[in-house]
């Protein structure tokens, strides 16, 4: 594996942590194409603390390289790449995000900054949202008209050129609905009647 591979990773892992963008110190995954291949975070493994034995290469067709240890959302990463034009993702448990996430069907920024960058967040709902068929099959047709969406429930997906786009399209997704909960627990009216 290429040395800035694990660098870059060890970066954004530590970004991530230090942020408060994962519910925990183990969650969340990220990955990076070159090529045919794919280097993903191992599953379990400390997004702040990566290591070099922390990232597992497989292919980014159907190879069971790796995959006993890889992320269990490396299929999902998989079809990602196999459906947009993604070099690097990003999947958080993005506290603001997955709470939003459970009580509307979509994200609709209500801040400047927000509506710079997204003017919607979609949210999928399936049946099981932690690395299944089901995510790999409807999460890529999502991406394909944005660059971040949420799994109800379960976190933010991103992706980009690189880890550092995808990095950035989960900040602004969390920021948006930060600031959504905060305009909330202020008293502001951004829930239609009945949704909190």
């Amino acid at each position: 594996m290429d040395e800035d591979i694990l660098k870059e990773m060890r970066k954004y892992g530590r970004l991530l942590e230090n942020r408060g963008l994962n519910l925990s110190s183990h969650s969340g995954n990220m990955s990076i194409r070159r090529g045919d291949r794919i280097y993903i975070k191992r599953r379990g493994a400390m997004m702040a603390d990566l290591e070099k034995e922390d990232i597992v290469e497989t292919g980014v067709k159907k190879d069971d390289s790796g995959v006993i240890i890889a992320s269990t959302e490396v299929g999902v990463h998989r079809a990602i790449y196999n459906n947009t034009s993604a070099l690097a993702v990003v999947h958080a448990h993005t506290p603001h995000a997955i709470a939003l996430s459970l009580v509307r069907d979509e994200i609709i920024p209500i801040d400047d900054e927000g509506q710079y960058h997204l003017k919607k967040v979609p949210i999928l709902e399936v049946e099981d949202s932690i690395g299944s068929e089901e995510v790999e099959e409807k999460l890529p047709i999502v991406l394909q008209d944005y660059n971040a969406a949420i799994l109800k429930g379960h976190g933010t997906f991103a992706y980009g050129e690189n880890l550092e786009e995808a990095y950035n399209w989960i900040t602004v997704v969390e920021s948006i609905c930060k600031v959504i909960y905060l305009v909330n627990d202020l008293g502001g009216e951004t829930m239609k009647e009945g949704e909190w």
